[in-house]
């Protein structure tokens, strides 16, 4: 046996430091390779930090809720080494997750097989072999996918026959890369735990008062949203959209498209291409300001605001523009269910050159949402809601949504604002219900 430090993860290039925010393990706990062994905070991210091998864990080092620079020890696991290095021999990664750390790094307290700390550079959330990560890109299988496949294996790593199995039983049972019936906590225990406060406490006095401490996300959004709102004179646009053909066109396919794809077709699905498609036609408004120079960006990353349990989160779908309906679905689920499972990685929510929130999700029909710096504008979506509207001088039902479009005034003035947010209304009424996604 062997003992090994394991030290604070560096979760991206800018982070130089992070909070623990939980221990999932006890001293003299035994901990499998994969399994959660704390979560952290940092001001980009809450992340479920998974153990890179099996053992006993010997020592806790630091505290819940406190700070810590990078690479500073904060726990010891006594594993052993020759098992941890032969996990490695089948390990493989895909060339675009490699600078996406998931896992805690381990320093040596003596000498141990350097083939630990290769597991733990090239480790994802789960080894899989080069067979296996092969077989996945011909049949189309994403990472989430893989991630939820049942592995029969040593240790339930995934194997060929259990991809086959699975691709042979896809249409049949469909694995869900986003659990059924996920509750979200939105509410005040989503912001803060409980303190005590003494200055406050006599200002507000219990039990009619309750004084939360901000978590690491929500003191860094509240700092984020006010920098925005000091540095953008922000203007808003409202239009609303006839989206009947599309919502006809959704339960018309939606079971077709949840056997074949394993999760289901979304309404954000159709209003993400729709604005991919406007951003192309006006791309001033996938721009952002350095100074007083305008950066106009030749890609679209489309940030996507989602309520988790640690507040609202915005994952980015990388170079949205290049993708099809399909593939932008896909990456959509991925990047939800990620966002909610805590296994976010700090690329994820950076890079960013739209957002768009869908308030709609929770009955609203209109807001008034912030733009995400440093981009210059965000689109709001409303509920989809049945109501009578004048059609050719008659009165008929049909299924309407507000669309808000916040854009900063320093570049985007009133005419520009108002055209793009009517090409997005343009792109969903006249989505072309006769094709097949």
């Amino acid at each position: 046996m062997a003992k090994v430090n394991v030290v604070m993860p560096q979760m991206g290039e800018s982070i130089t430091e992070g909070t623990i925010v939980k221990w999932h393990k006890k001293v003299g706990d035994k901990i499998a390779e994969d399994e959660t062994l704390l979560e952290i905070s940092t001001d980009k991210v809450d992340s479920e930090i998974p153990s890179p091998f099996s053992g006993i864990v010997t020592k806790i080092l630091v505290e819940e809720q406190k700070t810590v620079p990078i690479q500073t020890v904060i726990a010891e696991i006594e594993t052993d080494v020759a098992a941890a290095a032969r996990a490695v021999e089948p390990a493989a990664k895909p060339q675009a997750e490699k600078k996406k750390p998931e896992a805690p790094q381990v320093t040596p307290e003596r000498t141990v097989v350097p083939a630990i700390e290769e597991a733990q550079r090239e480790k994802t959330a789960r080894f899989y072999s080069p067979l296996v990560l092969s077989m996945a890109q011909q049949e189309g299988i994403s990472l989430a996918e893989l991630e939820k496949i049942p592995g029969s294996g040593l240790d339930g790593r995934l194997n060929k026959n259990d991809v086959l199995a699975y691709v042979k039983n896809r249409q049949a049972a469909p694995v869900r890369t986003q659990p059924a019936g996920v509750t979200l906590n939105v509410g005040p225990a989503s912001k803060g735990k409980p303190v005590d406060d003494a200055a406050l406490r006599a200002k507000y006095p219990a039990p009619q008062n309750e004084i939360l401490q901000m978590t690491n996300v929500v003191q860094k959004m509240a700092q984020h949203m006010l920098q925005s709102w000091s540095t953008a004179p922000h203007v808003g646009a409202i239009s609303e959209a006839d989206v009947t053909s599309i919502v006809q066109y959704r339960n018309k396919h939606v079971e077709e498209f949840e056997k074949r794809e394993g999760f289901k077709l979304t309404y954000t699905h159709f209003i993400m291409d729709a604005v991919i498609k406007a951003l192309k036609d006006f791309p001033l408004v996938n721009s952002s300001i350095e100074g007083d120079k305008i950066v106009v960006k030749k890609y679209i990353n489309l940030g996507m605001a989602v309520a988790s349990d640690n507040g609202l989160i915005v994952p980015v779908v990388k170079n949205a523009d290049e993708k099809n309906f399909v593939g932008l679905a896909r990456a959509i689920n991925d990047l939800a269910g990620k966002t909610r499972a805590k296994k976010l990685n700090p690329d994820d929510i950076t890079g960013g050159t739209f957002t768009i929130t869908n308030y709609g999700v929770f009955g609203n029909i209109i807001g008034t949402p912030i733009i995400n710096p440093p981009q210059v504008a965000i689109l709001g979506i409303g509920a989809f809601q049945k109501r009578p509207v004048v059609i050719n001088d008659a009165i008929a039902i049909r299924t309407m949504s507000y669309l808000t479009l916040s854009f900063d005034h320093r570049i985007i003035d009133g005419a520009l604002g108002g055209m793009f947010i009517q090409r997005v209304v343009k792109y969903l009424e006249e989505f072309d219900t006769k094709q097949t996604i």
